[in-house]
């Protein structure tokens, strides 16, 4: 096993561990695995990671990142559904770094049902998510633990653009409301193809979400919000007065609820912020 990053893992030790473990990684659950040490060093290191962060991380994989991670970290809990992965983990854990076997905490489940997390609190998530799931998986771990302050994915650059992007850009749309509802996201930086395995035929984004300080200010809920980003999305090429009739009751009802809002029906949904996409909650009728 090679030595010159320390615990880290190189191509070899990956390989190694793969066939040990008898793993073929699978388009199915969207899995490359990192091969190089000085990317996951650079995740962490654009992450802000700290010796007293308690950090979570989706889809470990063979540990190439979770053992950077518990170099600087106080405590990381990883989440992984693969059987064989999640088995083999603590002792990779256990071989490489093992005076921090005793910081990692291992959940063998699927992210998008895990509720809770053994340990401290987490404040930061750190994880390169697989392709297929990454969106989904990230609005449900912010939902689901208020307590992470800082988070950094490493997804799909088309991903990484949707999440990142602004109102009016042509990507933006659900995912980039969504996050921002949670937070506030910039694109972190980008990851070429060669430092996984096996390479994926795209190449991939960093993400930073730093949570908001406030919440968005409103009456209406994160469930009545969503709603109206998705009736407006659904079909953005229309305006908001035709995509959001089936939300309001009718086309009339929409246009009423875009009024009070202070939006014009004749606007499309990738023009509005999340807060404006919160004041036409505000304003759908009752009954309707």
């Amino acid at each position: 096993m090679s030595t010159e990053h320390g615990a880290l893992l190189g191509p070899a030790d990956i390989r190694e561990l793969a066939a040990a473990l008898g793993v073929r990684p699978t388009k199915q659950r969207g899995q490359n695995f990192v091969i190089d040490a000085n990317t996951v060093r650079r995740i962490v290191r654009t992450a802000e990671v700290g010796p007293d962060d308690v950090v979570v991380e989706v889809g470990p994989g063979l540990g190439s990142l979770t053992l950077a991670l518990l170099e600087t970290a106080a405590h990381v809990t990883a989440v992984e559904i693969d059987d064989v992965l999640a088995g083999a983990l603590p002792a990779t854990i256990e071989a490489r770094l093992p005076q921090k076997a005793g910081s990692f905490a291992l959940v063998h489940s699927d992210a998008m049902l895990v509720r809770e997390l053994p340990g401290p609190a987490p404040t930061a998530l750190v994880a390169n998510l697989p392709y297929n799931v990454a969106v989904p998986v990230l609005l449900h771990m912010l939902d689901t633990f208020p307590t992470i302050e800082r988070t950094l994915v490493m997804v799909q650059a088309e991903v990484a653009d949707r999440l990142a992007a602004a109102p009016g850009s042509k990507v933006y749309g659900v995912p980039s409301v969504k996050a921002n509802w949670y937070a506030d996201v910039k694109r972190a930086g980008s990851i070429g193809r060669n430092v996984f395995w096996p390479a994926p035929n795209v190449d991939s984004g960093l993400v930073s979400l730093v949570r908001r300080a406030e919440p968005v200010k409103t009456s209406a809920s994160k469930r009545e919000v969503f709603a109206v980003v998705d009736a407006a999305f659904a079909q953005r090429r229309k305006t908001l007065r035709a995509a959001l009739s089936g939300w309001a009751g009718s086309a009339a009802a929409a246009e009423a609820a875009l009024v009070a809002a202070g939006v014009s029906p004749q606007a499309r949904g990738e023009a509005l912020t999340v807060e404006e996409f919160a004041r036409i909650a505000e304003h759908k009728e009752a009954g309707a």
